[in-house]
């Protein structure tokens, strides 16, 4: 199946930021492990994308340069200042969205920028896998979105709604008695998110390596409202190039009423893993960071580049990783050595 996982806090009180799609230490895992012995190269010609998004300065990649740094582990923080000078989507927690977003956008507004948010709480979340959970009912979901839209207030906000919530109805993994239920949260989603005067809402299609068709797609975002959207979100958590998600795009654009999108590349520099489809999305050994965040594309109908990922977050315990969104900095760094030029 071909699933993402991706940041949520609410699954564990450890998980990286406080808030939301690696290998083992054998060969192709790019990390150095905690014995501070051996360090990454620092990468070379890192270029910093031009964008209007917030970067947070207490992301897990922050506290892990600030950390290395102070044991002297000097080239391996040089090296990660890769993802954690970039801009990465907060995931808020599942039980109460409001502080993770409160501090997200006061802390873009000091800046001028927009945060980039992702509203990952639907009611039977990700078909009970990694990122099971999700809200208990109908009831408290509306609840959780309408806190989630209330903390943005009056600031500029992208938000991606419901990684995977589309796709898992799609590809029948989503039980068939929720589909419709799922189909008028998605709607009143969107709705309440935009009655926010700031607000940019995406509605998550998945990737081309899960749903092949993207005409398959066409009906089920409709169904959840994606007329009232300002357009798709596409790849997250997943490692499709950047010219088959936007070719993916254009397709399904045009069968959407010529909606707009924006493209996670936060760990797709060297694309999907070869080989295993089953095994592709989950820690894959070998990839790297993407495209810099930026909104400057020179696209017309792709809004923007984005880290909805955010790099180095595990997407489970799989191939050595730690629970689904628990930091993993070996795994951030071998992102950091294989990352597309």
């Amino acid at each position: 199946m071909h699933r993402l996982l991706r940041t949520f806090t609410a699954l564990t009180a450890v998980a990286a930021f406080g808030l939301a799609a690696g290998c083992s230490s054998g060969p192709g895992s790019g990390g150095s492990g905690g014995s501070g012995k051996k360090e990454a190269a620092p990468p070379t010609g890192a270029k910093a994308a031009s964008h209007s998004f917030w970067v947070d300065p207490q992301s897990a990649a922050a506290r892990q340069v600030r950390r290395w740094t102070e044991e002297g582990r000097t080239r391996d923080a040089e090296a990660l200042k890769r993802i954690a000078e970039q801009p990465m989507a907060v995931w808020p927690a599942g039980d109460d969205p409001a502080p993770d977003i409160r501090e997200a956008t006061a802390g873009a507004a000091r800046e001028g920028r927009t945060a980039v948010l992702v509203a990952y709480n639907i009611p039977h979340r990700d078909c009970g896998q990694h990122s099971a959970g999700g809200a208990p009912d109908a009831g408290y979901y509306r609840q959780w979105l309408g806190s989630f839209a209330a903390a943005i207030g009056e600031s500029p906000a992208l938000v991606i709604l419901e990684p995977d919530a589309i796709p898992h109805i799609v590809d029948g993994c989503t039980p068939g008695q929720y589909h419709e239920e799922r189909y008028q949260l998605l709607s009143e989603a969107i709705q309440r998110l935009k009655r926010q005067p700031r607000v940019k809402v995406y509605l998550d299609a998945g990737n081309p390596g899960w749903i092949a068709d993207a005409r398959k797609l066409t009906q089920p975002l409709r169904q959840a409202g994606v007329d009232a959207a300002d357009g798709v979100s596409l790849n997250v958590s997943n490692f499709q190039s950047d010219e088959t998600t936007k070719a993916y795009g254009r397709t399904l654009s045009g069968t959407i009423g010529g909606k707009h999108f924006v493209m996670d590349t936060s760990r797709n520099g060297r694309g999907p893993l070869a080989g295993d489809r089953q095994d592709a999305w989950c820690n894959p050994p070998g990839r790297g960071l993407g495209t810099p965040p930026t909104d400057r594309t020179g696209d017309p109908l792709l809004d923007a580049y984005l880290w909805i990922k955010r790099p180095g977050d595990s997407d489970g315990p799989c191939r050595g990783g730690p629970a689904a969104g628990q930091w993993w900095p070996d795994y951030a760094l071998g992102l950091v050595r294989n990352a597309k030029a």
